[in-house]
């Protein structure tokens, strides 16, 4: 509860109340306990405190009842009880101002990004990729780039990944070997990723972050509520997409030093799913952005089960605590417990350890800064109630509220505008014609050298022909001229000598003399 005559968060009360100061809030902090000892309560009673300072808050709703802060709470005997037993004065019960997101749509504003802003170090870790397919990846981002193609969605890439394998030699040179097997197992992690959702999370417009510092007509800042029942059913594309939400903050602040109180507050829920799996060269980014983050007036908490489930390097940065119970029934369990404790200032009128497995539910081990950056003896504290529902809202009153967001008209509708898809699509459609074109012309080619062969094997048969014809015709002329020229012969002989015996009658027959 932000008190405005003191300047400070009272966020639990103990033997005296304790207080988190606005100004080391950008110190960040931590959020743990077991499953159902009051993790959410706290989240909630500080994401209020800061709306009511002005502060934008962003936070993951991954159980649902994250989004009641819409509605104002309701009076139960738990509340009740709190507000007696910690003295609190004009306690009132309120809504806040509230937008929802929602990945897929469906219980919030469409979330977005692009595959360019969300970059090759990221999108490597969400596809799974070992070392040389994460260098591979790295190539086809650097084409990409140098070619001036736009990569917005899945399909955009996936083409983009191709185009780089089937130009291997060409770019193998200038960037490196991009291998088939490389190639292939790249292509085969992003068809997971899109049955995972992808194909939605990629795209645009996308989330422009800006949009999240907004303030509703009393000054309060917005909660921003990223609404994870679906989403954490994946829980690698929810821990990188949170993940790209950070980053993408601190690229967009300036930088702004010591600030009385934060720019945003950003909540991130399952805090573990950040760091399970994750390459050295990723957590080191990660430690990195969470160091420097601070100096742009961010305050980040990250909520767990267990604290062992941080890196110790991410730990170190955490300044500010507020550990629910732990149980410890196992080996691992009692280690862990151990660890939890360790990692408070030791205050002397209890033992830690031991305290940690008897905290009731709203209660917690409380450490926070003090005003000069000193971390504060631990206290066992009762977590103040929050002023909104404890409830989760009903999916109509989201929808309600989602459709009078000033936003809905932003982010209503997707966007294809043109892109590597569509550009690489249309080279290899134009290659594609080009290569229908040259076969189509050396079939031409080919065919009209086979009907000129075919016309001159054509054209030299029938003068075979010819000459034959012509030669049979030559060869029956001949032998009809020897044929007539013994019949005229014969046939002069024998009218010669028909000629001679007519005359010889003729003459006797005249004369009447017969000669001899």
């Amino acid at each position: 509860m932000f008190l405005p005559d003191e300047g400070k968060i009272w966020l639990a009360t103990s033997n005296e109340r304790v207080y988190l100061e606005p100004a080391m809030c950008n110190r960040h902090g931590l959020i743990a306990g077991a499953t159902g000892t009051g993790k959410t309560v706290t989240l909630k009673v500080i994401a209020e405190s800061f709306s009511d300072m002005g502060i934008p808050v962003f936070l993951a709703d991954i159980k649902g009842d994250v989004s009641g802060m819409c509605k104002e709470g309701v009076e139960t005997k738990h509340i009740l009880r709190s507000i007696t037993n910690m003295n609190i004065e004009n306690f009132k019960y309120a809504s806040y101002p509230t937008r929802f997101f929602d990945v897929y749509g469906k219980l919030g504003h469409p979330v977005r990004t692009t595959i360019s802003d969300m970059g090759p170090e990221l999108l490597a870790r969400l596809l799974g990729l070992n070392d040389t397919q994460s260098g591979v990846l790295r190539i086809v981002f650097r084409i990409a780039d140098d070619e001036q193609l736009l990569l917005l969605d899945l399909k955009d890439l996936r083409l983009m990944v191709q185009h780089a394998g089937d130009c291997s030699a060409e770019y193998k040179l200038k960037y490196g070997n991009c291998s088939p097997q490389t190639i292939g197992a790249i292509q085969r992690a992003l068809l997971r990723l899109e049955d995972a959702g992808g194909n939605i999370f990629f795209g645009e417009p996308a989330l422009d972050l800006s949009d999240w510092f907004d303030w509703d007509d009393q000054g309060r800042g917005y909660m921003n509520i990223l609404e994870c029942q679906e989403l954490f059913q994946h829980p690698l594309l929810y821990s990188t997409f949170l993940l790209w939400m950070l980053t993408e903050l601190y690229e967009l602040l300036p930088e702004a030093g010591d600030l009385d109180k934060p720019k945003i507050a950003f909540f991130f829920d399952e805090a573990h799913l950040l760091f399970n799996g994750a390459p050295k060269a990723l957590l080191e980014k990660v430690e990195q952005v969470i160091r420097l983050i601070r100096s742009k007036g961010v305050s980040v908490w990250f909520i767990t089960q267990n604290p062992a489930d941080m890196p110790e390097s991410v730990l170190g940065q955490l300044g500010n605590r507020v550990q629910h119970a732990l149980r410890a029934y196992t080996p691992n369990e009692q280690k862990a417990l151990r660890y939890a404790a360790r990692s408070f200032r030791t205050n002397p009128d209890f033992d830690t350890e031991r305290t940690l497995q008897e905290l009731a539910t709203g209660e917690a081990l409380v450490s926070v800064l003090d005003a000069k950056g000193v971390p504060g003896v631990v206290q066992r504290a009762g977590i103040l109630p929050p002023q909104s529902s404890m409830n989760a809202v009903e999916p109509e009153v989201i929808a309600a509220v989602t459709a009078g967001s000033s936003l809905s008209e932003k982010y209503g509708e997707a966007l294809d505008r043109e892109s590597a898809y569509e550009v690489l699509t249309g080279e290899y459609e134009k290659a594609e014609q080009e290569k229908a074109e040259a076969e189509a012309a050396k079939k031409a080619e080919e065919e009209r050298k086979a009907a000129e062969k075919q016309a001159e094997a054509e054209r030299k048969q029938k003068e075979k022909e010819q000459r034959e014809k012509d030669k049979a015709e030559a060869a029956k002329k001949k032998g009809s001229r020897k044929k007539t020229s013994a019949l005229g012969k014969v046939t002069g002989s024998m009218a010669s000598t028909i000629g001679r015996k007519l005359g010889e009658a003729l003459i006797r027959g005249l004369l009447g003399i017969r000669k001899k």
